[in-house]
């Protein structure tokens, strides 16, 4: 009997466990099967990305140097200007270099003796410079087509030339009136002082046709459109605080604002370097990749560049 009771104790205790048990397994083995699904679709997101990146592009970026040509040294400087005007209307598309993080840290950890041996500085600003250039003509073109038409210059000096007739008439006019009141010729005088009313009635009409077409001349129109010396976006004297602020602080204003105050920023960052003592070995003026005749820095960039979010009139 205590053997039998034994066993039916033992069955109990597997029958009251072995749900339990079974649940665990359950949960185990959906816990497995899920990491295994997970895994399968994280590998398979890995080779999509390296199939849309080109292969192994991850292995080539951590076989790349500072000095490789694949490398965007503007990146490791500062900014590369692909990355600040995306989404904008001067959208510059993806860099066709590598932008590696770990090859900027370790630019960054270099003393300004070794960055200044590597040079890239002088190419991050040849790369501004083009850039900058681009805009300046731009806001070159685009100040143009706000200047007056031909026609409109014709119609502009005919008035003036108008006027100046007219201003003379009354002058004259008014002294002949005053000389005939001396002379008691009073008809005389008076058809003389009418004419001088009618002279001074037609150069007001003429001053107003003037002021009319200094108004409306040009593409600006009554908007009274001008153009942002910083980012060369059209902008309208018209316009609340709230738009203005919109634009200066828009990311292509300030893109391009960075750009200037970057570029403008460099020769006083060199001429601070040159004043520690430097080793001059390999080393020619302003570092061996320094600037070039015919497409080197020029230390130029502004167009009365006010800096920071403002400016731009």
């Amino acid at each position: 009997m205590k053997g039998v009771s034994q066993r039916k104790r033992t069955r109990f205790a597997s029958a009251a466990v072995s749900p339990l048990h079974g649940g665990a397994c359950n949960a185990v083995g959906g816990a497995v099967v899920h990491h295994r699904a997970s895994h399968t679709m994280a590998a398979e997101q890995r080779k999509l990305l390296e199939q849309l990146m080109g292969g192994s592009a991850s292995t080539r970026a951590a076989s790349l140097s500072m000095t490789d040509p694949k490398v965007c040294r503007s990146f490791l400087v500062g900014t590369c200007p692909h990355d600040l005007f995306t989404n904008t209307k001067q959208d510059l598309g993806p860099c066709p270099k590598q932008h590696s993080e770990a090859l900027k840290a370790e630019y960054e950890g270099l003393s300004d003796k070794e960055k200044q041996k590597y040079g890239f500085e002088y190419d991050y600003m040849r790369d501004l410079q083009k850039y900058i250039d681009d805009c300046n003509r731009r806001i070159d073109s685009a100040q143009r087509r706000l200047e007056k038409t031909p026609d409109e210059i014709r119609q502009t000096n005919a008035l003036l030339k108008s006027i100046a007739e007219l201003s003379s008439t009354i002058h004259n006019g008014t002294l002949e009136v005053e000389i005939l009141g001396e002379m008691a010729e009073v008809s005389r005088a008076i058809d003389e002082f009418y004419r001088v009313r009618q002279a001074q009635q037609t150069k007001l009409d003429r001053e107003k046709e003037l002021k009319a077409l200094s108004d409306t001349s040009g593409p600006s129109g009554h908007q009274k459109l001008q153009v942002c010396d910083v980012c060369g976006a059209y902008l309208s004297r018209l316009d609340n605080d709230r738009r203005l602020a919109d634009h200066f602080y828009g990311k292509m204003h300030l893109g391009y604002a960075q750009m200037r105050k970057t570029f403008d920023a460099f020769p006083k960052e060199m001429r601070h370097r040159q004043r520690a003592p430097m080793d001059d070995d390999n080393m020619g003026p302003g570092g061996p990749r320094g600037p070039r005749s015919g497409g080197g820095y020029r230390g130029r960039g502004g167009r009365g560049y006010r800096g920071g979010g403002g400016g731009g009139w």
